[in-house]
């Protein structure tokens, strides 16, 4: 199973350790960490990510294509060309075209997302529709050979559904075991519908920069 996931400068590490991480337990997974170079790559919680291979090396086809998402390093990389090329290049031939959080909006800009449901963080999730795809409020959607994930924490669970729907529900489930995935938030509050108005008010403006 061949797996690259793009590895670009401040994306959110959780939306690519997650499914990673999942992924990673597959027997003989071969995963290739892609980016412009193999120097290493900041993220937006500081800690830095080890590129596996340019994408000048990287392998021309993939079962599973993968990005996540971020803040302004995703905006960045929406309007690079060479990271649209790249995307576009492998999206054509990949079994899976997946993300997780706002790398749904990479997909989209790729034009990777037309025609197909889809999901991205809360916040992001109306601009979807401007990429030409159909905006769904789940916490994964899979549509044909296209999956995406909802925000951040959400890429474990979609890394499972995918798991599931590529390998079957038994590797999944050893897998989720292996990991014991059994999430008890000390809180209710991760979605906009359990949140008051005043703390969905409060995140955008921490995300917004304000």
């Amino acid at each position: 199973m061949k797996i690259q996931l793009l590895t670009y400068p401040d994306m959110t590490l959780l939306d690519l350790v997650g499914p990673l991480q999942v992924w990673s337990l597959w027997p003989e997974a071969d995963v290739e960490l892609v980016w412009k170079s193999t120097a290493p790559v900041p993220t937006d919680c500081g800690l830095p990510v080890v590129p596996t291979c340019s994408f000048a090396d990287a392998s021309e086809t993939t079962d599973i294509l993968f990005t996540g998402g971020g803040l302004e390093g995703t905006t960045r990389a929406m309007a690079d060309p060479e990271v649209i090329e790249f995307m576009q290049s492998r999206g054509e031939s990949a079994g899976w075209v997946t993300s997780v959080c706002t790398g749904a909006l990479i997909l989209g800009a790729a034009g990777l997302l037309q025609g197909y449901r889809a999901t991205t963080h809360w916040m992001a999730l109306d601009a979807l529709s401007n990429f030409g795809a159909e905006p769904v409020e789940e916490r994964w959607v899979i549509d044909r050979n296209r999956a995406t994930g909802g925000g951040v924490t959400a890429g474990i669970d979609f890394g499972l559904a995918l798991t599931a729907e590529i390998a079957g529900e038994e590797v999944a489930k050893t897998i989720q075991l292996g990991l014991e995935y059994a999430p008890q938030p000390p809180f209710d509050c991760g979605t906009p519908d359990k949140a008051t108005p005043e703390r969905v008010a409060a995140v955008g403006k921490l995300f917004q920069g304000g």
